[in-house]
């Protein structure tokens, strides 16, 4: 059975000219995809004959909710989604004065070990198809109700752990025809796989990457982000500037705010030294609990904040939005939930 909302417009209209179908045929079909038809018998404009072979050879996904909250505070709206093989993963929805920002999953859980976030406890099921990733962005917008004009690929999973499916996704929330939504407003946050950063810089996008720093030193770095032991900040810096050269675009550092761990003002002397020569900004995230992780919240934000601000960096501390229903960063996970396989 053929995936047929993962394939871009182009890809479509060559598989139903390889069937004998005009190129309008496939015109017809991508625009009922993104209108969020979950059947072929939907797509009233096209011959009966060919909505029985489609059903018969693609399939449509469509995610469930299987849970939704409400945030009192802010209004931010957390979605549990299951998947057509039962597996769940979460999507947040947030409101900000410049529009709605969508913050996606890339894979059924994740394997990167970061001892700050509660995605990657119990490790990584499997990635996710291009046609799930959208669809989190779609069936977002259809239950709630409220357009989307942002995404941030910060959700469960790493993004370039599953680089040709984040890739495939970005062109499809990026066709006219689809989302239409801007690579400039679209943020994909990696925790430092610096191979897969210099193959995502040759592609020439103008997204914004966000590099989940979190300590400028090794031995730091390596006790919280298991991923840095291979590779060590200088090589993830290097590759950084890299990015910069090729792509223009300024990168944002992430930089969750740990008590007693990453917070001293030796580090953000080390972290401003770090940055010198390659136009970026740091955004400070103050630490939220997840209840397996014994890491506390820096009592230091502003105190590290006006550190780096005395060294010239561009600083920003993220608001924390969704905080009592498990939305902020760091917090999304495959809860367990009766009746789901998570």
């Amino acid at each position: 059975m053929t995936d047929i909302k993962s394939m871009t417009l182009e890809e479509l209209t060559d598989w139903f000219g390889e069937r004998g179908q005009p190129a309008f045929r496939a015109r017809q079909v991508f625009r009922w995809l993104y209108r969020g038809v979950s059947s072929f018998k939907e797509m009233s404009d096209l011959p009966k004959g060919l909505r029985q072979e489609l059903e018969e050879s693609c399939f449509i996904t469509r995610p469930v909710v299987a849970r939704k909250q409400c945030s009192s505070l802010d209004g931010t709206i957390k979605y549990l989604w299951q998947l057509g093989d039962g597996n769940c993963i979460e999507t947040v929805l947030m409101h900000y004065k410049h529009g709605n920002t969508v913050c996606i999953s890339s894979q059924v859980g994740c394997r990167m070990g970061c001892a700050f976030c509660a995605s990657t406890i119990a490790g990584k099921v499997r990635d996710l198809t291009p046609a799930e990733m959208v669809d989190q962005v779609l069936f977002t917008q259809l239950d709630s109700g409220e357009p989307v004009s942002n995404i941030v690929l910060m959700g469960i999973g790493e993004p370039l752990d599953n680089f040709e499916t984040v890739l495939q996704f970005l062109r499809l929330v990026n066709h006219p025809q689809g989302l239409n939504i801007g690579m400039r407003h679209i943020s994909l946050s990696t925790c430092g796989l610096v191979e897969k950063i210099d193959k995502l810089a040759q592609c020439g996008l103008q997204l914004t990457l966000s590099v989940s720093l979190h300590a400028p030193d090794d031995e730091t770095r390596s006790k919280i982000m298991p991923v840095n032991r291979s590779v060590g900040v200088e090589k993830l810096m290097e590759a950084c500037r890299r990015y910069f050269q090729l792509t223009g675009r300024r990168i944002s550092y992430e930089y969750a705010m740990i008590d007693g761990v990453n917070d001293a003002d030796w580090q953000a002397d080390l972290l401003a030294d770090l940055l010198k020569g390659t136009p970026g900004h740091v955004n400070l995230i103050p630490l939220n609990q997840v209840e397996e992780s014994p890491l506390k919240p820096s009592r230091r934000v502003a105190a590290f904040q006006k550190r780096l601000e005395g060294h010239g960096v561009t600083v920003t501390v993220r608001r924390k939005l969704g905080g009592d229903i498990d939305a902020s960063c760091g917090q999304l996970r495959r809860k367990a939930m009766k009746g789901y396989r998570m």
